[in-house]
């Protein structure tokens, strides 16, 4: 299991959150994803063997939202 965090912005309220998180959770593959309105992230963890990150922020830009890899 591979761990990320996400930069997430143009959040703005729980139902926000609450989007990101359906996202990436929706993808196979993802374990966990938790979304931090306050602080603009979101940590996922998730089997490199079946996702990839490419994958990950685009699921998060198809929601709506602009997102970049912090590590």
């Amino acid at each position: 299991m591979k761990k990320i965090t996400l930069k997430i912005t143009g959040m703005s309220c729980a139902h926000c959150v609450g989007k990101v998180e359906k996202a990436l959770q929706d993808l196979q593959g993802v374990v966990k994803a938790k979304v931090n309105l306050k602080k603009e992230i979101a940590k996922v963890k998730y089997d490199e063997s079946v996702q990839t990150i490419d994958n990950l922020t685009a699921a998060v830009k198809d929601a709506g939202y602009d997102v970049e890899s912090v590590k």
